[in-house]
């Protein structure tokens, strides 16, 4: 799937009519988020596009330079944004609603500092090389043992098929 989707799918869940707003720096961890969870619940990303690890954090580049001209401000629809449920099961739109409803109340710059302190930023990050990309297998661990540690929090015991499965109601419980 195209990165562009997912990030008009996101776009689309912005009621500017109640006064909410997303920046590019929101948008890009957002799509960190839902790619990391998509690697550990689904076992594979949903977009191909690479996570690179900039200054600010995780980024993907052809989305960066897509909304870049908005700046530090909130992006503003331009254009149509076409419905992904025709497009992608049902599955990977809970996926990606659940993501939002956990991290979708966080601000640009506190999404920014919380990859910062995540191992796959941290590894992939080098100071003298702005585009390195994140690797996906580093992904899937980090998000994997999240979500161990999300399922042993809310109680469910030690991880297993079943339980992996429901991340969905584990992230609900901690959104």
């Amino acid at each position: 799937m195209d990165a562009r989707k997912i990030a008009d799918y996101i776009l689309s869940k912005i009621n500017t009519e109640a006064g909410d707003s997303i920046t590019n720096l929101k948008l890009q961890k957002v799509l960190y988020y839902t790619q990391g969870w998509a690697l550990a619940v689904l076992g594979k990303p949903l977009f191909d596009e690479e996570i690179e690890a900039w200054k600010y954090g995780p980024v993907v580049p052809s989305i960066y330079h897509a909304f870049k001209m908005f700046g530090d401000g909130a992006i503003l629809p331009t254009r149509d944004l076409a419905p992904l449920t025709s497009d992608i099961s049902i599955e990977i739109i809970s996926l990606i609603d659940q993501v939002w409803d956990r991290y979708g109340e966080m601000s640009g710059v506190a999404l920014m500092k919380k990859t910062h302190r995540e191992t796959p930023w941290l590894d992939a990050y080098d100071c003298d090389v702005s585009s390195k990309p994140i690797s996906k297998a580093d992904m899937r661990a980090y998000f994997l043992c999240e979500q161990e540690s999300l399922i042993r929090e809310s109680g469910l015991g030690p991880p297993d098929m079943e339980t992996a499965q429901s991340i969905e109601k584990t992230l609900a419980a901690h959104a």
